[in-house]
């Protein structure tokens, strides 16, 4: 099977509650040309942002289950509780309706708000027991209560992840939101090309500084868009550690995450010497998964400008024998299920129809 691992999915115009639309929260035009949020908009670039647009476009392209994120537009930063309650509400039915309606085809993740943690773990509940989702969505960086931005890897959050723990989700790390709390014009696209790269790579620094890959064993951390400056700023992290001892104080050295076989990469890096890079670090492809990033223009898309299929990146990567064809074959599919599930493997298998 092709398994993507990072996919993104939005409602149908009609689908969205009055209320987002309401408080300007979120909502799609009806003629699904934009979608939008109070002083942001931005083009719906493909058909296949939408269920049945993106199932045809799947069987175009031979992808057969696709993993369906949160919209980074609803991690539900600077809304009111309230409000931020009653959205990520919708966004964690809308998947899970999606997987309900398509388990051979989706599984779907979910999202909480780490800045009220108490919620959080509710939901979590609500999310895994009676939805029956299993991916938990987290941004790198969240608003807290104080109204103070941080990282999703602090002594706070802690509680959230010793419940994913418990119950042995998969956790995906996403960033957004940068342009919120980074003090520079949001011009050229700065903010998706080159923060939420830094973004990821600042989450990946804490989660390996506190040892969270060993304090919980049971959670298996996927970063996206390839974790890409995690790889090559390793060396800096490992210097700042080892020279300047008094800041990193009960905390674990960078090199010692490296290869652990519960911290994910997907392949979205854009270019073979970057994949190139990341096996080499990792010194496998063990715990590196095939990711889209679809419908998005920094996806892989069918798109002849950007000279892009779904796919390429890795199909370039076998060619210039980065890769063997095993590897190619594990990266697509064995690599997307032990993310998802570990060595629990059988209900996913016989929901997508790997049995």
């Amino acid at each position: 099977m092709r398994i993507n691992g990072h996919s993104h999915l939005l409602p149908y115009p009609e689908q969205i509650p009055d209320f987002m639309r309401e408080k300007e929260i979120f909502w799609v035009d009806e003629d699904r040309k934009f979608m939008r949020q109070k002083n942001w908009q931005r083009p719906v670039t493909d058909a296949s942002f939408f269920l049945n647009e993106k199932l045809d476009w799947m069987k175009l392209n031979n992808i057969d289950h696709a993993v369906v994120l949160n919209l980074s537009q609803l991690y539900g930063n600077g809304l009111s509780s309230k409000d931020m309650k009653r959205a990520l509400r919708f966004q964690n039915d809308f998947n899970a309706q999606v997987q309900h309606d398509h388990p051979t085809k989706f599984t779907c993740g979910f999202v909480v708000h780490a800045g009220f943690v108490q919620g959080a773990l509710w939901e979590i509940e609500r999310c895994v027991k009676e939805l029956g989702l299993r991916v938990l969505c987290l941004p790198t960086h969240y608003l807290s209560d104080n109204g103070k931005w941080k990282g999703i890897f602090n002594e706070e959050t802690e509680p959230i992840l010793e419940l994913a723990d418990q119950l042995n989700l998969a956790i995906e790390i996403h960033p957004y939101d940068g342009e919120k709390f980074i003090l520079l014009e949001n011009v050229s696209w700065r903010f998706h090309l080159v923060w939420m790269l830094a973004q990821c790579a600042d989450a990946y620094h804490f989660y390996t500084l506190n040892g969270y890959f060993e304090k919980y064993k049971n959670i298996r951390v996927c970063f996206a868009h390839g974790g890409q400056l995690s790889h090559i700023n390793l060396g800096r992290r490992t210097q700042g550690f080892d020279g300047r001892p008094d800041l990193f104080k009960g905390k674990v050295r960078p090199r010692k995450a490296v290869g652990h076989p519960n911290i994910f990469f997907d392949t979205l890096v854009h270019d073979t010497h970057s994949l190139d890079l990341m096996i080499k670090r990792q010194k496998s492809t063990d715990q590196i998964l095939l990711g889209l990033d679809d419908p998005y223009p920094l996806g892989e898309m069918n798109n002849e400008t950007q000279s892009s299929l779904p796919g390429k990146l890795l199909d370039l990567a076998l060619e210039e024998k980065i890769i063997n064809a095993n590897q190619h074959k594990q990266i697509w599919c064995d690599n997307v299920v032990k993310w998802l599930c570990g060595n629990d493997t059988d209900n996913f298998n016989e929901r997508i129809g790997l049995t």
